[in-house]
C-alpha cells in the first residue's frame, strides 16, 4: 500500500469504542440499530456536529476512513492543518478519531462541524495540542464551555510530535483541579481501562485508582465556574501588606511603646521588639512554606492547619481562633460600620492617616519647643539617649512582664491569611505581604523605641518653675544637665516616659493627628478582627468538624459573605464589651492567637518531617528546625506573658482535639499527620524484619478466609477476640471466574470492605486476590499476605457444613487447603458453630449512603428486625452470629489440649480471657491419660501450666478415651461416608483402579481398615465433649491431622464431622508444632 496516490479513496470500518456514562445521548437511528455503518467519508464524518454524540460514552473512538483523494478546501475544512492528512497512507492508516463529549451539556447543540475552531458556542479542543484552552479557562472569569472535542486525527499537534493518533492525553492543569475548582474545569483524563481494554469490551467505571477528593465516578466532567462578576478580590498590597500593617500597629505604637522603653530601656526595649520579632518571622515563613504548598482557600489559619496536620489540630485551633478574633474587636472597636466590603476598601485611608501620625511624631522629635521641656522633652540629645538605655523597672515590672505587654501588638500578622478566600493570588500574597509587614513594622517600632528613648527623660512634673537658674557641678540625670531639677518627682510625678501615656501626643507637632492616629490604629484592627472571625468560622462550618454551627456555612452575596457569622461575631464582641472586664481576658486572647502560630510552625515541622512527597512548598526559604524553635518560642511567649492563661489555653485545645478525634469527622485532606504515620509505619516494618523472631514475642497473626468480611461476621468477631490488639488479622476474599470481571470486583470491594472493618471497629486488613478456585487464592495469600515480619503465621476457616451435598471438587479444594497450609508451616484454626457462619444469603442490595447491609442492620443492638419475618434456622443463625459481641458471662472455656502442637491450642483460650467480654470465662483443661495414673498426669500438667502462667479453674485427665464408642455412632458413621466409598473389593480390580485415579477423594477399603482406630477415636471424642463440655461457651481441641496422600479428603472431612458435630462453639486448632509458650524469662 506504499505506493499508493492519494486518489485511491481507501476506505475502513468505523467502529466506536462506548465508555458508560451517567446521562444517554440522542443516537442516530441506523447508527443505533446496527453494527458498523458503510464507508464513511472523511468530511461527513469530520462534520458531524458537536452536540450530543451517538454514544453514552466519555470519548467516542473511531476508526477513521480514510480519504487520501479528497480536495484541499475539505483539509482545511477539517483542520487548521489538514493537508497532513494527504501523506502516506503508512502514516494514516490505523489513527483514531477521539470525540470527548461534556455530558452536562445537555440537549444545547450546535450544527458547526468540529473544525478545530474555538469560535461560537462549541469549543473544539485538541486534548492539550494546537487549541488549548486560553487562560480564561484556568481561571474564574472564563466562559462557560459546553462541549469538549477531542479529535486528535485532525490536530497538527499529535501528527507532528506522536507521529500517529491517541486518545491518550497530554499533560495539562484541568486534569489535576478539584471537581468544583473555583479557578477553572475539572476534566478528566482518559482511564487506564479506556486505553488499555480491547475495543470490543466496555472499560469498567472504577478506572480511577488514585481517587482525588470529590471525584465523580460516572461524570467525565464538572463544569462548575462561578460567575466572577462583581467579586472583590485584593492583591497583595491592599490585601496583605496593608493588613498586617494596620493590624500590628495598634494602641500599643501611640500609647504603651513609650511607657515600655521608660521601664526596659531603650537597649531592652530593641530587644523585647526583637524577640517579638523572631517569634513573628519565623511563623511568617512557615505560614509562607504552607500557603504555597498548593491552592489556598477561605479559612486562613485554620484551613492552613487542617490541611496540614488535620482535622483534630484544625478544629481546636480553629474554633479558639475565630473566638479569639471575635473577642479582640472588642478589645479595639470604638465603632461599627454598615458593610465589610466598604471598610475593606476604607483601610487605606486608615494607613494614609496612621502614617501622617507616625510622620507627624517624627517632625515632631525634631522640633523641641520650650514650652514641653516642663513636660521632658528636649529634643535627641545625648545625655537622655545614655540615661534611657538601661533599664528603670518599677511597681515590680520585670522584663518578661514588660514583654508580655507588648507581644500582643505582634499577634497581627495572620491578618491577611485570614482572608486568604478573599486574596486573587493567596500563594505569592500571603508569603510577600505577611514578612514585609513584618519588616516595616518591626523598623518603625524600633525607630520611634529609640527616637522617644533619645527625646524624652523618664520623669518630668510638667512645672515651668523647675527650670535650673544657676548651673550646678554635681549633676547625675539628664534634666539637670539640661538645666531642669525634676527631683521632686521620686514622690510622683504625671509627665515622662514612666508616668504620661501620650507622649507620643505630646511630641507630635500636631496633637490632633496623633488622636487620629490612635482612632485609625484602634478601627483598622477591629476590623481586622471582625472581617477574620467570621471568614474563619466559615471555612470551619463548612467542613462540617462541629455539627452544631453548619448553619453558619452559609455565605451570601456574590463573595459569599458570612453574614451570619458577622452578626455571632458582633453579639460577642458587644457581649465582653458590656462585661468590661478585658484586662481578665486579653491575655487569653494572646494565648489563643499563640497555640494558632505554635501549630502553623508546628505544621511545617512536621510536613518536613514526615518527608511526604506532596510537600513541595513554593517558598524555599523555610527550614523544619527554625519552624520547631518557632513553635517551642510560641509556648514559652504563652507562658511569660501569663501562666494560667497558657494552662487554660492548653486544656481548651487538648478538649477540642479529642471531641473532634472521637467525632472521627470523614474527611480525608492528606495531613502531615498521615504521612508521618505511614512513614513511622514504614520505619518501624524495616526496623522489625531485622529482629529475629522469639518465643516470647510470638503472637497468633491470622490469614481468616471470610470471603466478603460482613458474609461471616461471627468468624470475624471470634478471631479479634483473640487477636486485637495483640496481632495481626488479614480477612482473605478469593475473587474466582472471569479475570476481567474478578479485577473489577476488586478494585470496588478493596476501598468497600476495608471501610465496613473500620466502621465495626475491627482491627483488620481486607485481601482480596484473583485466582482459578479457592487453593489457588489460598496459596497466594498464605505466601504473599503481609509485610516483613507482619506476616500471617494461623491460617483459619470456618467450617464447610455443607460438604455432604457440595460438589466433591470444593470438599477436595478445602481440604488441600488444610495441607498447603501445613506444607508452609501455618497454624490451623477450623471454628464451627452448629447454626452456621455463612449469613450471606440473608443480605440484601447494600445501602449506597452507608455500605451497610439489612442484615447487619439486623446485628445491630435494639434492632426490630427485617420487614419480613425470618424462617426458624435464620433466626437461629443470627442469634448465632451476635453472640459473641456481648459481654461473656461466668461460663467456661473448655480446653482439649489432646496433643502438643507447641502450645497455640493453649495461647488462644488464655488471650481470650485476657479481653474485656471474656474475663469472666474460666479455663478448664482436658488432657488424655491412663486410669491408673491419673493424679500423676494431673499434676504435672498442673506443673506446666503454671510454669506458663496459665490460670486455670481444673484439669481433667481422661482415661476413657480409647474405649470403643457406641455402636450407633459407629453405624451413623458408616452412613455418612457410603456415598464416598469406593468399595474397590466388589468390583473387578482395573475398573476400581481407574475409579481410584479419576476420584482420588474416594474412601477404600483398605484406607478404612487402616485407619480404623483414628476413626474410633474422633466418634469417641465427640462422645466425651458431649458428656463434658456441653454447656462450654466455647470448646478450643487438638485439630487431627490427616497424613497427606494416605488419607482421601472424604474421610478427613468425615473425621472432622464426626468430631466436631452438636457442640458448642468449637476451634479445631493445630499450630505448626514450634513453640509458642516458654517458661524462661
Amino acid at each position: 500500500m506504499e505506493g499508493k496516490q492519494p486518489g485511491s479513496a481507501e476506505q475502513k470500518t468505523v467502529t466506536e469504542l462506548k465508555a458508560v456514562s451517567e446521562e444517554p445521548y440522542l443516537e442516530d437511528k441506523d447508527a443505533a440499530a446496527g453494527g458498523a455503518e458503510p464507508a464513511v467519508a472523511v468530511d461527513d464524518v469530520l462534520s458531524r456536529p458537536l452536540g450530543p454524540t451517538p454514544s453514552q460514552s466519555r470519548f467516542q473512538v473511531d476508526l477513521v476512513t480514510e480519504g487520501f483523494g479528497r480536495p484541499a478546501e475539505a483539509a482545511e475544512k477539517a483542520g487548521r492543518e489538514g493537508s497532513m492528512l494527504g501523506k502516506s497512507s503508512e502514516e494514516a492508516k490505523g489513527r483514531f478519531r477521539v470525540n470527548f463529549v461534556d455530558p452536562s451539556a445537555g440537549d444545547e447543540t450546535s450544527g458547526e462541524s468540529g473544525s478545530g475552531s474555538s469560535e461560537g458556542g462549541n469549543v473544539s479542543l485538541q486534548n492539550g495540542g494546537d487549541a488549548m484552552l486560553n487562560e480564561g479557562s484556568l481561571h474564574s472569569g472564563g466562559r462557560h464551555h459546553h462541549h469538549y472535542y477531542y479529535d486528535t486525527h485532525t490536530s497538527t499537534y499529535y501528527l507532528r510530535t506522536f507521529g500517529h493518533n491517541t486518545m491518550d492525553a497530554v499533560p495539562r492543569i484541568d486534569h489535576y483541579r478539584h471537581t468544583a475548582a473555583d479557578l477553572g474545569e475539572k476534566l478528566i483524563r482518559p482511564s487506564l481501562a479506556e486505553l488499555h481494554d480491547e475495543l470490543d469490551k466496555e472499560p469498567f467505571e472504577e478506572g480511577y485508582a488514585n481517587r482525588e477528593e470529590g471525584m465523580p465516578t460516572g461524570e467525565a466532567v464538572a463544569t462548575y465556574i462561578p460567575d466572577s462578576k462583581g467579586i472583590v478580590k485584593f492583591g497583595w498590597i491592599k490585601g496583605v501588606l496593608v493588613r498586617c500593617m494596620l493590624n500590628i500597629w495598634g494602641v500599643m505604637l501611640f500609647i504603651r511603646l513609650s511607657w515600655i522603653v521608660g521601664q526596659a530601656g531603650i537597649g531592652l526595649s530593641v530587644v523585647v521588639i526583637a524577640v517579638a520579632t523572631v517569634v513573628t518571622t519565623f511563623t511568617g515563613l512557615s505560614t509562607s512554606a504552607i500557603a504555597t504548598n498548593g491552592f489556598v482557600r477561605g479559612g486562613g489559619a485554620y484551613y492552613l492547619i487542617s490541611r496540614s496536620l488535620g482535622p483534630e489540630f484544625g478544629g481546636a485551633i480553629g474554633l479558639i481562633f475565630a473566638f479569639a478574633n471575635a473577642v479582640a474587636v472588642a478589645m479595639y472597636v470604638v465603632g461599627f460600620a454598615e458593610t465589610v466590603v466598604e471598610l475593606l476598601k476604607a483601610q487605606i485611608v486608615l494607613l494614609v492617616i496612621l502614617i501622617l501620625a507616625i510622620g507627624d511624631f517624627v517632625i515632631g522629635t525634631f522640633i523641641p519647643l520650650d514650652n514641653k521641656k516642663p513636660k521632658g522633652f528636649f529634643g535627641y540629645k545625648a545625655e537622655i539617649f545614655m540615661e534611657n538605655f538601661g533599664p528603670d523597672f518599677r511597681n515590680e515590672e520585670t522584663f518578661f512582664s514588660v514583654f508580655a505587654i507588648f507581644f500582643p501588638a505582634a499577634t497581627g500578622i495572620l491578618a491577611g491569611a485570614n482572608i486568604s478566600g478573599d486574596l486573587a493570588d493567596p500563594q505569592s500574597a500571603i508569603p510577600k505581604g505577611t514578612l514585609l509587614a513584618i519588616l516595616i513594622t518591626t523598623l518603625v517600632y524600633i525607630g520611634i523605641a529609640v527616637s522617644v528613648g533619645s527625646c524624652v527623660v523618664r520623669d518630668a512634673t510638667g512645672n515651668i518653675n523647675n527650670t535650673i537658674i544657676t548651673e550646678l557641678t554635681n549633676c547625675t540625670t539628664a534634666a539637670c544637665k539640661l538645666n531642669y531639677d525634676f527631683s521632686s518627682c521620686q514622690t510622683g510625678c504625671q509627665y515622662g516616659l514612666m508616668n504620661n501615656f501620650q507622649v507620643m501626643s505630646m511630641v507630635s507637632g500636631f496633637a490632633p493627628l496623633i488622636s487620629a492616629g490612635i482612632f485609625s490604629a484602634t478601627l483598622s484592627s477591629a476590623l481586622a478582627s471582625f472581617v477574620s472571625a467570621p471568614k474563619i468560622f466559615q471555612a470551619l462550618c463548612k467542613d462540617n468538624i462541629y455539627p452544631g454551627f453548619l448553619m453558619f456555612a452559609k455565605g451570601y452575596g456574590k463573595n459569599n459573605e458570612p453574614l451570619r457569622g458577622y452578626l455571632l461575631t458582633f453579639l460577642i464582641a458587644l457581649g465582653f464589651i458590656l462585661i468590661a472586664e478585658l484586662n481578665i481576658i486579653a491575655p487569653i486572647i494572646s494565648n489563643f492567637f499563640l497555640a494558632s502560630y505554635a501549630l502553623i510552625n508546628f505544621s511545617v515541622f512536621h510536613a518536613s518531617l514526615a518527608k511526604s512527597p506532596g510537600w513541595r512548598p513554593a517558598f524555599k526559604y523555610y527550614n523544619m528546625w527554625i519552624s520547631l524553635v518557632g513553635a517551642i518560642l510560641c509556648c514559652i511567649v504563652m507562658f511569660v506573658i501569663n501562666w494560667w492563661a497558657a494552662l487554660l489555653t492548653y486544656v481548651i485545645v487538648l478538649g477540642l482535639y479529642i471531641y473532634v478525634t472521637y467525632k472521627k469527622p470523614d474527611v480525608n485532606w492528606g495531613s502531615s499527620t498521615q504521612a508521618l504515620t505511614y512513614l513511622n509505619a514504614l520505619q518501624h516494618s524495616i526496623r522489625l524484619s531485622g529482629v529475629e523472631d522469639h518465643v516470647k514475642n510470638f503472637r497468633p497473626q491470622c490469614l481468616i478466609m471470610t470471603g466478603a468480611p460482613n458474609s461471616r461476621p461471627a468468624l470475624l468477631h471470634l478471631v479479634h477476640a483473640f487477636t486485637k490488639n495483640v496481632g495481626l488479622m488479614i480477612c482473605g476474599h478469593v475473587h474466582m471466574g472471569s479475570q476481567r470481571q474478578a479485577v473489577k470486583e476488586r478494585l470496588s470491594d478493596l476501598a468497600k470492605y476495608q471501610q465496613w472493618l473500620i466502621k465495626n471497629k475491627m482491627k483488620a486488613f481486607y485481601a482480596p486476590v484473583h485466582a482459578e478456585d479457592l487453593r489457588d487464592g489460598g496459596q497466594y495469600l498464605m505466601q504473599a499476605a503481609g509485610l516483613g515480619r507482619m506476616r500471617p503465621n494461623t491460617l483459619v476457616l470456618g467450617f464447610k457444613r455443607n460438604w455432604r451435598q457440595a460438589d466433591i471438587r470444593d470438599v477436595e479444594t478445602y481440604i488441600n487447603l488444610l495441607h498447603d497450609a501445613f506444607d508452609i508451616q501455618y497454624g490451623v484454626v477450623v471454628i464451627r458453630l452448629k447454626e452456621g457462619l455463612d449469613i450471606s444469603h440473608l443480605q440484601g442490595q447494600e445501602d449506597e449512603e452507608d455500605g451497610k447491609t439489612p442484615t447487619q442492620s439486623l446485628l445491630k443492638k435494639g434492632s426490630k428486625g427485617p420487614s419480613s419475618p425470618l424462617n426458624l434456622a435464620d433466626q437461629r443463625l443470627l442469634d448465632a452470629t451476635t453472640q459473641f459481641q456481648k459481654k461473656q458471662g461466668k461460663s467456661n472455656i473448655d480446653v482439649w489440649w489432646l496433643f502438643d502442637d507447641g502450645g497455640l491450642t493453649l495461647l488462644i483460650p488464655y488471650l481470650l480471657t485476657s479481653k474485656k467480654k471474656w474475663k469472666d470465662c474460666k479455663i478448664r483443661v482436658f488432657i488424655g491419660g491412663k486410669i491408673n495414673r491419673i493424679d500423676r498426669d494431673r499434676r504435672a500438667m498442673a506443673t506446666l501450666l503454671s510454669k506458663f502462667r496459665i490460670d486455670f479453674s481444673d484439669i481433667m485427665v481422661l482415661g476413657d478415651i480409647n474405649m470403643k464408642p457406641k455402636i450407633e455412632n459407629i453405624t451413623a458413621f458408616e452412613e455418612m461416608i457410603e456415598p464416598f466409598r469406593l468399595h474397590e473389593d466388589d468390583k473387578e480390580q482395573e475398573i476400581a483402579d481407574k475409579m481410584k485415579e479419576s476420584e482420588p477423594w474416594r474412601i477404600t477399603d483398605n484406607e478404612l481398615e487402616l485407619h480404623k482406630t483414628k476413626t474410633y477415636r474422633q466418634i469417641r471424642l465427640n462422645e466425651l465433649l458431649k458428656e463434658h463440655s456441653s454447656t462450654a461457651n466455647i470448646i478450643v481441641m487438638s485439630l487431627p491431622v490427616a497424613r497427606k496422600g494416605a488419607v482421601s479428603s472424604a474421610l478427613y472431612m468425615a473425621w472432622l464431622e464426626a468430631l466436631s458435630k452438636d457442640l458448642p462453639p468449637i476451634f479445631l486448632v493445630r499450630g505448626n508444632h514450634q513453640s509458642v509458650l516458654t517458661f524462661y524469662s
